[in-house]
């Protein structure tokens, strides 16, 4: 007679996948921000994706169909209709989500991410538990910056394929700063730069309100900084003669001026601009006395080097005030 032998179960190990230990409680702390995080993206890829293929195919159409009634009429064109406003409308505010998306995050990173926990004494009760405080500021920070770069690169690139795209029919320069933030790596270090400063502003102010506050102010200042000092990241390129008095028209013209017979330099003199041919330039030229043109500006070539070296910048701040807050933490629990 044999004995029966019972087997156990073999215990199910859990996936790789499956977010364990500190990342597991901020993603269920914050999951309410999470949800709201992926709506926000979600719906924000949805536009784009629209206004880059029916939205775009619509104003075409629309144009087209158009064309023939505004022969007679050198305004009809120029005044938007039905698909166009519908496009235009989208597209922009596809470009103000990323825009502005530093300062929600700098908002919520400032309010919620560490004040709140620091307020509530929710932070040092997880610091009793096996969990050192530097651990449990690395994880605040690491999970929200990963779902911030991989959803704030998603719009991105989905906006600049519509904006590249749409070309024709958004009439958007590259330099603007709608379009500028929104079609490169400024607009996820922007981003980054917030949810640290929001970070640092919490441990700081360890109140919910005031971090807030403060987080949003140094983000309205760091981006304003942005838009001021940009022309002057890269260097700009200096032409002569009456090609400076016909830039492409992708040109992020700076500055147009003339020199005199006399060898006076004069900025922003606007002399023989509306001129083309070289003929009509060169008279212009001389009853003006005039000996030659010059023009600074940014070709659109730029916007790489002006994208990158921004971005750097943002990056540097960025872990500037990543280390300050761990410094803060750690003065304050030692």
């Amino acid at each position: 007679m044999t004995a029966a032998t019972a087997t156990r179960p073999l215990a199910r190990r859990p996936s790789p996948l499956t977010p364990r230990g500190t990342v597991r409680t901020a993603l269920r702390l914050h999951r309410a921000a999470l949800l709201i995080w992926a709506a926000l993206v979600a719906t924000t890829a949805a536009g784009l994706l629209w206004a880059y293929g029916f939205g775009a195919d619509a104003v075409r159409q629309e144009a087209r169909q158009l064309k023939p009634s505004c022969a007679m009429d050198s305004f009809c064109g120029d005044i938007p209709h039905g698909a166009t406003l519908s496009y235009e409308a989208v597209a922009q505010l596809g470009a103000s989500a990323i825009v502005y998306l530093p300062y929600l995050v700098a908002a919520w990173a400032g309010a919620t991410l560490v004040a709140r926990e620091l307020e509530s004494g929710t932070a040092a009760l997880a610091w009793t538990q096996s969990v050192t405080p530097a651990r449990w500021l690395a994880a605040q920070l690491a999970v929200p910056a990963a779902l911030i770069t991989a959803g704030t690169s998603v719009l991105v690139l989905l906006h600049r394929l519509m904006w590249t795209d749409g070309q024709d029919i958004l009439y958007q320069d590259w330099y603007e700063t709608d379009a500028y933030r929104s079609n490169g790596t400024v607009a996820v270090a922007a981003a980054l730069c917030a949810l640290a400063v929001g970070a640092l502003a919490g441990m700081l102010v360890r109140r919910t309100l005031p971090a807030l506050g403060l987080a949003v102010l140094v983000t309205v200042a760091v981006q304003t900084l942005g838009d001021l000092y940009r022309v002057s990241l890269w260097p700009a390129m200096t032409i002569t003669g009456a090609t400076a008095s016909n830039l492409p028209d992708s040109a992020w013209q700076l500055e147009h001026g003339a020199v005199l017979t006399s060898g006076k330099r004069i900025g922003n003199n606007l002399a023989c601009v509306e001129y083309d041919t070289g003929a009509d330039i060169k008279s212009c030229m001389s009853k003006n006395g005039i000996s030659d043109l010059w023009a600074t500006y940014h070709p659109s070539s730029h916007f790489w080097p002006l994208q990158l070296t921004e971005t750097a910048l943002l990056l540097t701040f960025t872990a500037l005030a990543v280390f300050l807050a761990f410094r803060v933490l750690k003065r304050r629990t030692a």
